[in-house]
């Protein structure tokens, strides 16, 4: 659906729409009664996905903030075209996660606090690491974002798992977006010269932080839902996500592919089930039909 100007009714092209990623406006509406455990009738697994939900607004923030930083020194016009939408896309992430934050603080779970922990976090790396690092660190966790992103949409069983049509509608929403822009980061990396040992020493590093920051928030919602010492439950959760054929392991062959010297997200072919998705989604009838009203005009 293409943006209208209001003094010619025309459509208008933003670059983002140019370059494959169009920033879609959606606002999504989770009420009050929205299902508490809507992911598998499991707070564990719930409260795992809120814990991920919560440090997006941030996150995705901090992204859009390091790739800006080399905005000015991009030549390549469609990397130009690119990069405007990748900030719009992950700008308007941030704005849905934060009314989904906001319907799991109804529920008793502190997501808020935990992105505005994050926020005091990213302000620091902002203030003392170097800018290539920390477009390297972007570079790191939008690989997390979008490997996650696939599974999401690759594989069945999680659509099967949504007990909310509204959350299912977000959460498949920003798989398909993370995957749409996933070169752009890594291609401003490599434009601006940044290089192989940086790249995966701060993938490294950031695969402990990102654990650290992870499992001690999921720990911090579980406390707070009551949840913590359920341990049949927990114990299952533990299972759908790190046992032998669960989520993380089934991950490990991609995201390990990251520390070859010759690597590039690109080598993740997705166009084939981004296509199907955008046919599912956006297309009459689809999952955000009556979801999809604008595109953005920023970036």
């Amino acid at each position: 659906m293409a943006t209208m100007t209001q003094a010619q009714g025309t459509p208008r092209i933003t670059a983002g729409e140019r370059a494959g990623i169009p920033p879609r406006r959606m606002d999504f509406e989770f009420p009050e009664e929205t299902t508490k455990y809507w992911y598998g009738d499991s707070a564990f697994l719930t409260t795992f996905w809120v814990t991920l939900s919560a440090l997006f607004p941030e996150g995705e923030t901090f992204f859009v903030d390091s790739v800006k930083n080399y905005r000015k020194d991009i030549k390549d016009q469609k990397l130009k075209d690119e990069v405007s939408g990748f900030i719009g896309q992950e700008a308007l992430h941030s704005k849905e996660h934060e009314a989904f934050n906001d319907m799991a603080e109804k529920h008793g779970l502190p997501a808020l606090k935990l992105d505005k922990e994050l926020g005091v976090l990213f302000r620091l790396i902002r203030k003392y690491v170097p800018k290539k690092m920390q477009l390297a660190l972007t570079v790191a966790l939008e690989h997390y974002t979008a490997i996650i992103a696939e599974q999401l949409l690759r594989e069945d069983f999680h659509q099967e798992m949504f007990r909310d049509r509204e959350a299912l509608k977000l959460w498949m929403w920003h798989a398909l977006e993370e995957n749409e822009h996933k070169t752009v980061a890594f291609d401003v990396y490599e434009q601006v010269g940044g290089g192989y040992l940086t790249r995966v020493s701060t993938m490294l590093i950031g695969t402990l932080v990102f654990a650290v920051v992870v499992v001690s928030g999921h720990l911090r919602l579980l406390k707070a839902d009551g949840q913590l010492t359920n341990w049949k439950a927990n114990w299952r959760g533990l299972k759908f996500l790190w046992g032998w054929k669960g989520l993380f392991p089934r991950l490990g062959r991609q995201y390990f592919d990251f520390y070859r010297p010759g690597f590039h997200p690109s080598d993740h072919d997705t166009e084939a089930l981004l296509e199907s998705w955008r046919q599912r989604m956006l297309n009459d009838g689809g999952l955000l039909a009556e979801q999809t009203y604008s595109k953005s005009r920023k970036a």
